[in-house]
């Protein structure tokens, strides 16, 4: 039986492991984590609407159910040319390779001093926490919650979350009955954050953050992050009681050591069909890869497992394992996601032809919810699963 070494239990990797294994294949999939973590619906933890296990599928019972080989260890080196990496606790090898490690961030000076919901999952209960003491022990401050981007590369960046974050933490104080006692500011280094949504959607959050009294600081550089503060290119600031801030993807550093050929913003470049160039039988999937296409293309869960199950077939393909074809992920590019508010959502597609964005109070954020549940019960097939989702 052939053998897959999976590096990473992300979205991108716990995908390629449970189809790997339905096309036949021994896997090892290897993970520091013990738990496949739910970043869409982590959203949630901070403002206390869902707890840390609910958002978290153990690796155990993943690897129970579909039948893969996990390994707890943490990789400190590839060799895409011997498909073999090298972790703190030993070395992993086979007879195909499949990267799908995640990416690192932008680095800050002062970083320390702000949150993320898309860092490591921890963050999300220092987020939780940090935010209960602001509201029980102050009543009142000012918040600020913003994104960066990557000048190398414009898939790389994550404003959805930034979002979301904003608008449940407004919906929670409302629920407190304290909003007015806060001020919310939301900040991006880009003039016009959310436009690769389109333009309809860029008009709606304008209405958005005009509703709910929310501020805007927009198009300038971040210098540095400073305890209660961030300092802009111009050192003018924004004060701030809490700030969660997502900086842009950069390549996984453990990349910069390795032979797989990079992008300049150290991604790993691959073809068409997730395979590593110049590599055979190496694969990259989801944010490890570098992903062609529009302006406006960025690098989403349900695009990571399209290019984690195309890379299933593709290895089966090319193994002999199956007669067909390979699979490309350029078709299926598009930004698909619904954004939640606490109290409701808003559907967002946008691909070559159209972007959209449709209001969805009430249902939305129930529908999200619904995602949530199925996400974690079909991963481990306790409901049937949804073809192509």
């Amino acid at each position: 039986m052939s053998k897959v070494v999976v590096l990473g239990g992300g979205f991108a990797g716990v995908e390629a492991a449970i189809f790997l294994r339905k096309e036949g294949f021994e896997v090892d999939l290897v993970t520091p984590r013990p738990y496949m973590y739910i970043y869409p619906t982590s959203i949630w933890v901070p403002v206390c609407e869902s707890d840390f296990a609910g958002v978290c599928i153990p690796m155990d019972e993943l690897e129970k159910v579909h039948g893969f080989r996990w390994i707890d260890d943490e990789i400190v080196q590839i060799e895409g040319k011997n498909r073999k990496a090298i972790g703190k606790k030993g070395e992993y090898g086979g007879d195909f390779l499949v990267v799908a490690m995640g990416a690192g961030k932008i680095e800050y000076e002062g970083q320390e001093y702000f949150m993320s919901i898309c860092g490591a999952p921890d963050e999300a209960i220092r987020m939780r926490d940090e935010l209960d003491r602001l509201v029980t022990e102050k009543r009142g401050g000012k918040i600020a919650m913003g994104f960066g981007g990557n000048p190398k590369d414009s898939s790389a960046v994550r404003g959805g979350p930034a979002f979301e974050m904003l608008f449940n933490v407004h919906h929670y104080l409302k629920k407190l009955g304290i909003r007015k006692r806060f001020e919310l500011t939301f900040f991006a280094t880009m003039k016009e954050p959310g436009k690769r949504l389109g333009p309809q959607a860029l008009k709606m959050m304008d209405i958005f953050f005009k509703k709910l009294d929310i501020n805007r600081h927009f198009g300038k550089k971040i210098k540095r992050f400073e305890e209660g503060r961030v300092v802009f290119e111009d050192d003018s600031h924004l004060e701030s009681d809490y700030t969660m801030f997502i900086p842009a993807n950069a390549g996984h550093p453990v990349f910069k050591q390795s032979d797989l050929p990079l992008s300049e913003a150290g991604f790993v470049l691959i073809d068409e069909y997730c395979e590593v160039k110049d590599m055979p039988n190496v694969y990259a999937i989801g944010d490890s890869a570098y992903i062609e296409g529009p302006e406006w293309r960025a690098k989403q869960g349900h695009i990571a497992e399209v290019m984690a199950r195309n890379t299933a077939n593709n290895i089966a393909v090319s193994s002999g394992k199956k007669v067909g074809k390979k699979e490309s992920y350029l078709p299926h590019l598009n930004i698909i996601c619904v954004m939640d508010s606490g109290d409701g959502a808003a559907f967002v597609y946008r691909d070559n032809k159209r972007g959209l964005m449709i209001p969805m109070p009430i249902v939305g954020h129930w529908l999200k919810k619904g995602w949530g549940w199925y996400c974690k019960n079909s991963k481990l097939n306790k409901i049937p699963r949804i073809p192509g989702l």
